[in-house]
């Protein structure tokens, strides 16, 4: 009974911490498209900018008790904000529970998730994988690899094949087919994931992209030619790969 509440307690507060990490995110992901620094400076409303009190940032409940509009001028908060904050903390849980006793383990990973978070809104929003974000990741998980030396050539090399791979892809599409940035986002995939769980994550991607693509054409959203954003499709399977791969992959072993 005591253990259980323990753990309990250690998982709210884990869950606490996405929360706040997650609305720290959102403002990264604000910033980065008003190319502010989000080290620095208060929050405040992009509408009216008015700057913001304690009471406004509370995650998710300002949200709720303000019922999705500025209190000042009254105009619509976006969803983003309580969804990435709930996200953040939901991630964060799953994370602590594949990691736990490990805590350099769980740092890295929160670290590495959060990353992958402004990665799926930003490109979701703007259409662009920024260079702000993917290199200071692809730079952590190279640092964290490199304590082991057969692990960091394993996993440059799956880096180096998944870039490659969607370097062809790329150049043959002429880049209609996805951005310069889809191809750095596919080495840290093959760097942080390494075999055989990059090749877990980008199927994945590509068939809920493919799911998500046909069913925008169908309902009128998007046309063969439309541009559709495949960060997230590429975090999803990230996602995916780091808490169900080994799980996946086995199933898939005894099913052949």
């Amino acid at each position: 009974m005591g253990y259980n509440l323990i753990s309990n307690l250690i998982y709210f507060f884990v869950f606490l911490l996405g929360w706040e990490i997650g609305s720290f995110l959102n403002c990264v992901i604000y910033r980065l498209q008003t190319r502010e620094s989000f080290l620095s400076g208060r929050s405040y409303c992009p509408h009216c900018k008015h700057i913001l009190s304690w009471q406004d940032l509370i995650p998710i409940f300002s949200f709720l008790i303000l019922k999705g509009k500025c209190r000042y001028c009254k105009k619509k908060i976006s969803l983003q904000y309580p969804l990435v904050e709930l996200a953040t903390g939901i991630l964060f849980i799953g994370v602590f529970r594949i990691t736990f006793p490990n805590f350099l383990l769980s740092t890295f990973y929160f670290l590495i998730s959060s990353f992958l978070i402004i990665i799926f809104v930003y490109d979701l929003k703007h259409y662009i994988i920024s260079d702000k974000i993917i290199y200071p990741v692809i730079g952590i998980a190279l640092f964290y690899n490199i304590f082991s030396i057969k692990t960091l050539i394993n996993y440059l090399f799956w880096a180096v094949l998944a870039a490659v791979f969607f370097l062809v892809i790329f150049l043959i599409s002429r880049g209609k087919w996805l951005g310069f940035g889809d191809i750095k986002l596919a080495f840290f995939m093959g760097l942080f994931l390494g075999f055989p769980n990059v090749l877990v994550a980008l199927f994945f991607a590509f068939f809920i992209g493919a799911i998500i693509g046909i069913g925008l054409i169908l309902v009128g959203k998007k046309t063969l030619k439309s541009e559709v954003p495949f960060g997230p499709f590429l975090v999803t399977g990230t996602f995916i790969a780091l808490f169900f791969g080994n799980q996946i992959i086995n199933w898939y072993l005894g099913f052949i």
